[in-house]
């Protein structure tokens, strides 16, 4: 058994069981990769992937025991080329980055450019996604944090830091009609057609949940992942935009008004998911105390420490985080 046969595994995975995907990827070839998936069943007596043919169809009951487990050695294998680096010089590496377009647009800037000052050796990776999808990308050891409001909590080999709070606002014209109330409610805004975030973006569940409360179905016009994309559809008179508050730039988006809807939707909090097996580098530890300065080292390595939920959630339900 090769860690090179482990990898040809973990890839195809990855690769929604495309050989000749991984292949490129891996710059390698074809035949070679299927050759050492052979050769590595073979040895095992069990086959990994069930074949229709020469395609892959499915991973088989086995084989997801096994690419589990391979992918917990690579990331073990990770880990140690990380600690020699460490030794070597802590201020060279690379740090890879999971986020929403929220994050990376309105939140990450500055801290980036904090970052990159201080760590000019570092290359810096950022992936953008679905919450769910670069959730599982730290789960996967793929990256090296995942940083979202939603889905994190359904992998269990994540610990969940929390950074901030924040909440949302309604866009809408200067002369829309929501602008004259006195108190902006949630029967007025579901009035109107909405345009907000895709479902699992961006605090989304939140916001269906406060309508839901309410017995209201409010006609949602259209979705996007970008609040870019949602002010210029608002500007178009296509609804009212619904967007996290942070979103909102008065110098840029001066012909657009924000109402503050913090009273009718429930704060959401975004946080860093980080692996709880994963070796931390000393700049990966000063990377998130830039983005959230309340998780210090030592506390990010009580709470990696802990095995439960709950136990984080204790952990960090002392500390007041901030809004943004």
């Amino acid at each position: 058994m090769k860690l090179q046969q482990l990898r040809y595994i973990w890839e195809i995975s990855r690769h929604e069981l495309n050989v000749s995907a991984t292949a490129d990827s891996l710059y390698t070839s074809q035949p070679g990769v299927s050759k050492q998936v052979r050769l590595l069943e073979d040895e095992l007596g069990t086959l990994i992937f069930a074949r229709n043919g020469k395609h892959l169809t499915e991973i088989t009951a086995a084989g997801k025991q096994i690419v589990a487990i391979a992918g917990e050695i690579l990331g073990k294998v990770q880990d140690i080329r990380h600690i020699a680096e460490e030794h070597r010089d802590n201020k060279v590496g690379a740090l890879a980055i999971a986020t929403t377009h929220t994050q990376a647009r309105y939140a990450l800037p500055s801290v980036v450019k904090t970052f990159m000052a201080r760590y000019p050796g570092i290359k810096l990776n950022m992936h953008q996604g679905t919450p769910m999808q670069i959730a599982e990308l730290a789960s996967r050891g793929v990256v090296d944090m995942a940083i979202a409001t939603e889905a994190m909590e359904l992998f269990d080999n994540l610990v969940m830091l929390p950074c901030y709070q924040w909440n949302r606002c309604v866009l809408v014209p200067r002369d829309h009609p929501l602008t004259q109330l006195s108190e902006l409610t949630l029967q007025a805004v579901a009035a109107y057609p909405l345009i907000t975030y895709v479902f699992g973006f961006t605090g989304r569940s939140q916001l269906d949940q406060a309508f839901e409360r309410n017995n209201l179905h409010p006609q949602i016009a259209l979705t996007a992942v970008d609040a870019d994309v949602i002010k210029t559809y608002v500007r178009l008179g296509l609804g009212v935009g619904i967007v996290a508050h942070m979103a909102y730039d008065p110098e840029i988006d001066g012909d657009l008004i924000a109402l503050d809807a913090s009273h009718l939707f429930g704060a959401s909090i975004t946080k860093i998911g980080l692996r709880r097996d994963m070796y931390i580098r000393k700049f990966i530890f000063d990377f998130i105390e830039l983005f959230a300065p309340h998780l210090t080292r030592n506390l990010v390595e009580e709470a990696i420490s802990l095995r439960e939920k709950h136990e984080v959630d204790e952990l960090f339900s002392h500390v007041e985080l901030p809004v943004r």
